[in-house]
């Protein structure tokens, strides 16, 4: 896909090097993760560019980086100065200081691969490593806050990855499509599964080449680890079918945020699934 042309206009001059700092700064403050102790803070952070942008800053591209890391290290200090933390106290009681767990830094500098940004347009990614949860076989869960800004509006979107616990790999379901590559087939062997079209803000397990009616993040299939049965919830624009029937949608618009609502449906071991009526996926739950 082509990058997307630019939004520059007289309203909205091209963002500084400057705005790129503020922009990850912006991001750590809405991915602070509270224990006992001590908040987490995400230490690494990748902020996407059109590529056009990027070009213009590549000569300062060592220096932008050093002077963003040392940024967040004042940012860091800002937080846990007694007069700057009676937001946290408030929610927190006592707050704990906050802290970077990696001790070090890490921000890179890409050009937008999927062609979503325009000139001026800044999307940044933080992903935080979150404490282990007690179910039996949860795995390591990260978020991922994903801040986009786009002339004057920011919105922000957040994302549980949960990674597998290594194991040897059982096939509990198939999925079979065809689409704008032709046909495939995926062997479902962890719990959760999303389908879509994806991209830099929307990690997806099946990344579908399809018509922009179906959503960077379409749908998720999750397995029970329990009972053995699977559920899929609509994360879709334009909405997703099993088996012919309008799935209700699975997320709810929070100022801005996309969150999820915990909506479900339960999948037969057979079943037909429809992305905006222009990719199916067959679904076939394994013995």
């Amino acid at each position: 896909m082509a990058p997307r042309p630019s939004t520059s206009s007289p309203e909205i001059p091209r963002r500084s090097a400057r705005d790129l700092i503020e922009a990850v700064l912006e991001n750590l403050r809405q991915n602070l993760e509270p224990l006992k102790y001590s908040v987490l803070a995400p230490a690494r952070y990748v902020v996407y560019l059109h590529p056009d942008e990027l070009a213009r800053l590549e000569g300062i591209l060592p220096v932008l980086q050093e002077q963003t890391a040392r940024a967040l290290r004042e940012e860091l200090d800002k937080l846990n100065r007694r007069p700057l933390r009676k937001y946290l106290d408030r929610v927190l009681g006592e707050a704990p200081p906050i802290e970077n767990p990696a001790r070090e830094w890490h921000v890179d500098f890409l050009a937008d691969p999927d062609g979503e940004l325009g000139e001026g347009d800044i999307l940044v990614c933080s992903d935080l490593s979150l404490p282990d949860r007690p179910e039996l076989g949860a795995g390591q869960r990260t978020r991922r806050i994903t801040t986009v800004q786009v002339g004057h509006k920011t919105t922000r979107r957040e994302q549980i990855v949960t990674l597998p616990t290594p194991a040897a790999a059982t096939t509990y379901a198939r999925l079979k499509y065809e689409d704008d590559a032709g046909p495939h087939t995926f062997d479902v062997v962890r719990d959760a599964v999303t389908v879509g079209r994806g991209g830099i803000a929307h990690r997806v397990d099946v990344r579908v080449e399809a018509p922009v009616d179906v959503s960077r993040e379409h749908l998720r299939i999750r397995r029970d680890a329990q009972s053995g049965k699977f559920f899929v919830s609509d994360l879709s624009s334009l909405g997703s079918t099993l088996n012919g029937q309008r799935l209700p949608r699975g997320y709810d618009e929070v100022e801005g945020t996309k969150k999820e609502n915990g909506v479900e449906t339960p999948l037969p071991d057979r079943a037909r699934l429809g992305l905006a009526d222009a990719v199916f996926v067959e679904f076939e739950r394994l013995a």
